[in-house]
């Protein structure tokens, strides 16, 4: 049986993979790694790459997709495959808009340190789901639950690790594995043409679209996510 390690986005846990480690559990060993307080994307690798066994799949979303990246980066012998849900590769954008993320994320930090994770969370959280799925009181509910056991300092923390994430255009080029990338197609944040282009620069690759979903695919959308991962882990 493979080990899948699964690697969670920003200010989410375990929870963000639990649909898929139990419908995944007769073809994968799931771990789900936990960054603690690190604050840059390469650190996040490293201490997920020591805590993994010596080969491993691995499948990131969102922030997580970017330190997949950094862990094929770091050791790309120990990766038998990689999955990059609702993610992205490039840097902070120059000029006026890596300005404009910048500001805009430092005042989601300000919020969650003056008015807690529940507080930011009520502004943060709607543009990240499909719509319709807004009056979803169940989704909604255990998407907030899931982030507000993350403190306003490690959300501190992970976004000055995306803001300080590197260009992993290169490390998409070098990658030789069997490799799935998956997204919403009402994904707002990093959607479809964001993937295609990510798509075409990996050789052994499959992008798959959801529909009627957003940025929290696994989540959103288990049971779609979950076949297409079954159908990495195990093609025909």
């Amino acid at each position: 049986m493979e080990h899948l390690l699964l690697l969670p986005g920003l200010v989410c846990d375990q929870d963000v993979w639990q649909r898929q480690i139990e419908a995944l559990r007769d073809v994968a060993a799931c771990t789900c790694a936990d960054y603690g307080s690190l604050d840059s994307l390469t650190a996040m690798a490293g201490e997920a790459l020591r805590n993994a066994p010596e080969r491993f799949a691995v499948a990131g979303h969102s922030m997580g997709g970017r330190v997949a990246l950094e862990i094929y980066r770091l050791a790309p012998h120990r990766v038998a495959r990689i999955a990059l849900l609702n993610t992205g590769y490039l840097p902070l954008a120059a000029g006026t808009a890596g300005e404009e993320e910048r500001r805009k994320r430092g005042e989601l930090v300000a919020l969650a340190q003056s008015k807690g994770m529940r507080a930011m969370l009520e502004r943060w959280l709607p543009p990240m789901i499909d719509s319709r799925r807004l009056a979803d009181a169940m989704l909604v509910n255990s998407i907030v639950e899931m982030m507000s056991r993350k403190t306003p300092e490690i959300f501190a923390a992970q976004v000055c690790a995306l803001l300080g994430r590197p260009d992993a255009s290169a490390v998409l080029e070098q990658i030789h594995c069997p490799a799935l990338l998956i997204t919403g197609r009402e994904d707002g944040w990093s959607g479809p043409a964001q993937h295609a282009a990510m798509t075409a620069k990996i050789a052994r690759s499959k992008l798959v679209i959801v529909p009627d979903c957003g940025h929290m695919s696994t989540m959103e959308r288990p049971l779609e996510v979950s076949a297409a991962l079954r159908e990495w882990l195990n093609p025909a």
